[in-house]
């Protein structure tokens, strides 16, 4: 199998013939191999059957069905669970990615050896103020904080080698940073082709401005579990141990102070009185607090974190 094309979708009953047709006829005139994965993401009109009745005349045609939306990350990630072909190329079913830009995708994998090449809408049909502004911003922060160097985080279109979607563990938000899961799992043979984009011709976008905050948050995220996901003890620890040291020796210091005071005849002054006693021993507490949850998150990745969390209705 040359290619297993994934296309998550959200109430998208006017666009699915029209994909299908376009993705089958580029496929044949450039005699690939293929088979395609809909997930359909919780769709509330007649997506889920028109996919079962394009799958009784394509047997290339797979469908998953989720009980109800749980999202594009563990929609991608059901997929990657099944898909058989050499190449995964991912794309929306919006009909705003072109199936046309599938062959040049799967050569740049197959015959550059790459492991990801991202599309990169350079010249977007999208709301300049809701969505192209706020892209522009986001993928910025994106760059200088994984170091990982793409225009377009958010581009659905992406082709991938097996190795990498059967490596990776797509989970909550964090599809738009699967090119950053990968670099972290080793595979850095990663670049980007510039690729077309249209206006949506049918319905209306299922996403919102607040996937921006979200997607910012789960940057953070990653930024922090990319560098000490594997070892929490290196920053809690560390963190801990210098509160809990920095406590410990202001404490002595107020304690060493008492005792000259008393062997000067110094008395009525407690140590109490002395606000840095809490500051010490408010320190001392959280460096030991920080210092437990380092531990208990070595603890913690010693186990099999799952991320499966959706339900699956039906597999055709």
């Amino acid at each position: 199998m040359n290619l297993s094309i994934v296309i998550p979708l959200l109430n998208e009953e006017a666009s699915l013939e029209e994909l299908f047709s376009r993705i089958d006829n580029v496929c044949r005139s450039n005699s690939l191999s293929y088979e395609i994965w809909f997930v359909d993401d919780g769709s509330t009109d007649l997506s889920w059957s028109i996919i079962e009745n394009l799958k009784v005349q394509n047997p290339q045609i797979h469908g998953i069905k989720f009980s109800k939306n749980y999202g594009k990350s563990q929609a991608l990630h059901a997929a990657f669970e099944r898909t058989s072909g050499d190449v995964i190329i991912t794309m929306d079913a919006d009909l705003q990615d072109f199936p046309e830009e599938i062959p040049e995708l799967y050569s740049m994998v197959v015959n550059e050896n790459y492991d990801i090449v991202s599309g990169w809408k350079k010249k977007r049909f999208d709301n300049v103020m809701t969505k192209n502004v706020p892209s522009k911003l986001f993928n910025a922060a994106a760059r200088k904080v994984s170091g990982v160097y793409l225009h377009d985080f958010n581009c659905g279109l992406k082709a991938y080698k097996k190795q990498v979607v059967k490596t990776i563990d797509v989970y909550g938000d964090m599809h738009r940073y699967i090119p950053v899961l990968a670099a972290n799992a080793g595979f850095r043979r990663i670049t980007e082709k510039e690729v077309q984009h249209q206006a949506r011709p049918y319905g209306v976008s299922k996403f919102g401005t607040e996937r921006f905050i979200r997607g910012f948050l789960d940057l953070v995220t990653l930024w922090f579990v990319s560098r000490f996901g594997g070892r929490p003890m290196h920053f809690f620890g560390a963190v801990g141990t210098l509160m809990f040291i920095v406590g410990f020796l202001s404490a002595l210091w107020l304690g060493i102070s008492k005792l000259i005071d008393v062997a000067r005849g110094i008395y009525g002054h407690l140590i109490t009185d002395n606000p840095w006693f809490f500051i010490a021993l408010t320190m001392m507490l959280m460096g030991t607090l920080l210092f437990v949850a380092g531990f208990l998150g070595e603890m913690i990745i010693r186990t099999n974190r799952e991320h499966k969390n959706y339900n699956i209705d039906e597999v055709i």
